[in-house]
């Protein structure tokens, strides 16, 4: 199935395109939009952007961009996506303690999803909040200062 811009997201996009005139500024606003509509974006959507943004943006330019930065997901992940600051700040202070924990609630490994698709787990290099370490964002939301107490209370509140 061929993707296509929702008729939201191509109001938007049409947004963009005024306020980058630049095509090259496009792609990470594009990105993000494609991945607010599906949550991931694929080779796939990263052509339809090339082809949507116009020359002289090729794939190619939308690939090194989508892979450089972290935020992006290049696969599908689950509703909630979980992310584990794996920087020096978050090891020290105990960040393997809290992915062991989270995959074991959730019976997955790092970089999996749960069979129901409610949850993926992923280690991510910095997420910028090293004075409030152990610390992990879930979806947008930012949470600091982690125990093994407060993930479980995080989980349930997700359930």
């Amino acid at each position: 199935m061929t993707y296509k811009f929702s008729e939201t997201s191509e109001k938007r996009f049409q947004k963009l395109q005024t306020m980058f005139p630049d095509k090259r500024s496009l792609i990470l606003p594009v990105l993000y939009l494609v991945q607010k509509e599906l949550g991931f974006v694929d080779k796939e959507k990263m052509q339809y952007i090339a082809d949507r943004i116009g020359s002289p943006i090729e794939l190619a330019h939308v690939y090194g961009v989508a892979t450089f930065y972290t935020l992006y997901n290049k696969k599908e992940v689950g509703k909630y996506h979980i992310q584990i600051c794996e920087n020096i700040s978050c090891y020290v202070m105990g960040n393997d303690n809290i992915t062991n924990h989270l995959c074991k609630k959730l019976n997955i490994q790092k970089g999996e999803t749960t069979a129901d698709k409610k949850f993926t787990v992923s280690g991510v290099q910095c997420l910028g909040a090293c004075g409030y370490a152990p610390m992990m964002q879930i979806n947008e939301k930012y949470y600091e200062n982690l125990t093994l107490e407060e993930v479980d209370k995080i989980l349930n509140s997700l359930e």
